[in-house]
């Protein structure tokens, strides 16, 4: 459709953008969206015209090869060309994302501070002030419901939006599994098991809360509403998180229920996204208990399944600093499964999860290597090994030094795992 010229806007409120996600190393948008262009700023909405997307049309930190992202829970995150080898050797993604955490600060968080940054939010808030004025005279019918949607969706609804998909699911996703970067972080989520089995002391995004099952009834009453509060928008999601810290000890009939239902009910079959994908956490124990029914019926549902399980060290020492209640010898075995699933299952990909930081032991890395190297005979391109940086991480050159030489030596892929919230 061409685009409507309105006062120095173009609105176009109907674009398709590419259908599968790909690792590339310029801007891509994804799926159906609407677009409205002023002189410095495009600005991106999904089906329901809720903001989606910010970009620069100028220099400055929004360049035109970057730009800021909004979730479904109004988080926003800011989306960094990286030096793109560069970001790609340490995230696996030619972009980083660019969060407002700490422990993400070797990755520029304070992008959220720079004038460039507060200059594109106040952009998006002057046109939505603007937007009701519109003559809708001037348009066609589908630009003037297009208009009509995004000024139902003012800043302080996307508040409220975010907060009601909080209300939903039980509270909010604090961290998302490492995959959800294969699919940009768009995934829908689903509580099927509150709390985690360990609440290891040195965890700063698990909820504290010991480990609950959800009912059927329950899973099947978030998802009628994760339906209607996604709307038209769900068809651009191909992906579920199934929730919350350890879903894979909720079991195989738990998982299988909340999978096929979520199928069904969200339409994840008509999505316009090709390759639907499942995510969820495990642990070691929770790993060692399924056996292979467990992941044979993994392999039955219509999505490629992630599994991503928090092991943080090999070292005992270390596990003893972390106040992480499982000794070496499960990590290990729990580590050994993981190579088994993975050769074994074609549709499920179990990743591991350890830490880095400049206050762990010396002998912490050369435990990790001791799995990820001594007990392989060669390299691996499944089942990535993530490391995810402490608060702590010393000078900024040693610390990454220090992980290229593990990515070096590690027989499966390596990444920084970046803590993202939903």
């Amino acid at each position: 459709m061409k685009a409507f010229r309105f006062t120095g806007m173009e609105i176009e409120p109907e674009k398709k953008g590419q259908t599968r996600y790909q690792k590339v190393s310029y801007p891509v948008r994804y799926g159906l969206y609407g677009e409205i262009r002023t002189e410095d700023f495009v600005f991106g909405f999904n089906r329901n015209g809720e903001i989606k997307t910010i970009r620069g049309r100028s220099g400055g930190w929004l360049e035109t090869a970057e730009w800021l992202k909004r979730s479904a829970g109004n988080d926003w995150a800011y989306f960094s060309a990286g030096g793109y080898n560069g970001a790609y050797n340490y995230t696996g993604e030619y972009y980083v994302p660019c969060l407002p955490y700490q422990t993400n600060a070797i990755f520029g968080h304070g992008k959220f501070q720079s004038p460039e940054v507060k200059k594109a939010f106040a952009a998006w808030h002057d046109l939505a002030e603007k937007l009701p004025e519109i003559d809708r005279k001037g348009l066609s019918e589908k630009q003037a419901v297009f208009i009509d949607r995004i000024t139902a969706m003012p800043p302080r609804r996307l508040e409220e939006r975010g907060k009601a998909l909080h209300d939903i699911i039980g509270g909010p996703v604090t961290v998302l599994p490492p995959e959800t970067r294969h699919v940009e972080y768009d995934v829908i989520p689903l509580t099927i098991a509150d709390g985690c089995l360990y609440n290891c002391g040195f965890c700063r995004v698990k909820s504290g809360s010991g480990f609950r099952v959800r009912g059927r009834e329950d899973v099947a009453r978030q998802l009628d509403e994760l339906r209607e509060f996604y709307g038209d928008d769900r068809f651009n999601y191909n992906s579920v998180f199934l929730g919350e810290h350890d879903a894979l000890f909720a079991g195989s009939e738990a998982i299988g229920f909340a999978a096929q239902t979520a199928w069904e009910k969200l339409d994840i079959g008509r999505s316009v996204m090709a390759d639907p994908r499942l995510f969820l956490f495990a642990s070691a124990d929770s790993l060692l208990r399924a056996d292979d029914q467990v992941f044979s019926a993994l392999s039955g549902l219509p999505f490629y399944t992630h599994i991503n399980v928090g092991l943080e060290s090999g070292d005992p020492d270390t596990l003893l600093l972390l106040q992480k209640p499982i000794g070496a010898q499960k990590v290990g075995e729990a580590f050994s499964r993981m190579i088994e699933i993975n050769r074994a299952h074609p549709a499920i990909e179990v990743s591991a999860n350890f830490v880095i930081g400049a206050d762990l032991p010396e002998t912490h890395l050369p435990s990790i290597l001791e799995l990820a190297e001594n007990r392989l005979e060669r390299f691996y391109p499944k089942g990535d090994i993530y490391l995810s940086p402490l608060e702590n991480i010393g000078p900024k050159e040693k610390f990454l030094t220090t992980f290229n030489e593990f990515k070096r030596r590690c027989r499966l892929p390596g990444y920084l795992y970046l803590i993202q919230r939903l």
